[in-house]
């Protein structure tokens, strides 16, 4: 078998929507460029890979074909010298259809508070993707791979250049994680590297520990939204701030519309239960990784915020 010792995603860099929600008005998502902040984060990734590499490995990268992670990757690559590299556009590594050129921000504002009602995974942007679309997408690439791994010849290292969705995605798929844990997880930043590390039974163990909704936040500050794309990056902090704020009076108007007392033998009691017992048995979940199921369940609505208009920290 030809099983790569490392699997590694990355997000690519920091895009101009990251920096002005406003472009996604009027270019299309898979043009968006990246910022001279995003193209420097690429390179620092590219040495960063190759630091990573034993002596004499070769690597394997798919790349989503939008502009912003098409020149991540050649960023990247500008940085591995002679190292022997092939790369491929694959189209299902693409980010969520957010539905072709996006609505002013007062709809896009309503559309993420639906969202947040209905659930993120399964909740459909009119005229684009749920998450669930993306999942079936990310099962099919899943199965190339798993037909390339029969290869000898497979590269010791697979890198996937992507998005912060997809990369969440694939990993719920690969880990058979819950809708509620991936309703759980935050976005990984701009070129971070998610490393999924072989080991003697094959399997691959997650290294990194990913952040959730509930790791600690700082107190809200209303600042605005929207920045040039030369802004000192602030932007992308502002506006998780503003949209806590808002998601904030989306629980409290929930709160109000939800008083009814659940009964602990219901059927949500038995359904939560049932899900924190399958979650407790799932086979190959890093413990490092495991999130608080519970609270999860009782709010997983709040990752409606985590994508900008597009992909709010995402695009």
């Amino acid at each position: 078998m030809g099983r790569p010792r490392l699997i590694i995603l990355v997000r690519h860099g920091e895009s101009e929507s990251n920096c002005d929600k406003s472009i996604n008005r009027y270019v299309p998502n898979h043009k968006v460029p990246l910022t001279a902040r995003g193209h420097e984060q690429a390179t620092a990734a590219g040495k960063k890979l190759r630091e990573m590499l034993l002596p004499g490995e070769n690597i394997l990268i798919y790349t989503s074909p939008y502009r912003r992670t098409r020149e991540t990757t050649q960023d990247i690559v500008s940085q591995l010298g002679n190292v022997e590299y092939r790369v491929y556009e694959e189209p299902r590594l693409r980010e969520q259809d957010f539905g072709n050129f996006q609505f002013d921000e007062e709809e896009m504002t309503r559309i993420w508070k639906d969202r947040a009602r209905y659930g993120h995974f399964f909740y459909r942007i009119p005229n684009g993707e749920s998450a669930a679309d993306v999942y079936d997408r990310c099962a099919g690439f899943n199965e190339t791979l798993f037909r390339q791994f029969s290869s000898d010849k497979f590269a010791k290292v697979l890198v996937l250049v992507t998005h912060g969705l997809m990369t969440r995605v694939f990993l719920m798929k690969w880990y058979r994680w819950t809708v509620e844990r991936f309703e759980s997880l935050k976005n990984v930043n701009y070129c971070e590297f998610v490393v999924m590390e072989r080991q003697e039974n094959d399997k691959y163990l997650l290294k990194n520990k990913m952040r959730t909704w509930n790791d600690p936040q700082p107190d809200p500050i209303i600042t605005t939204t929207t920045t040039s794309p030369d802004s000192d990056g602030n932007s992308i902090e502002e506006k998780q701030n503003q949209i806590r704020i808002l998601y904030e009076q989306v629980r409290k108007e929930e709160e109000l519309n939800n008083k009814i007392t659940v009964q602990p033998t219901d059927l949500a009691q038995v359904v939560k239960e049932n899900t924190l017992k399958e979650h407790e048995l799932l086979p190959d979940v890093d413990a490092d990784v495991v999130c608080d199921i519970e609270d999860v369940l009782d709010g997983a609505g709040q990752n409606w915020s985590e994508m900008e208009y597009g992909e709010s920290e995402e695009h």
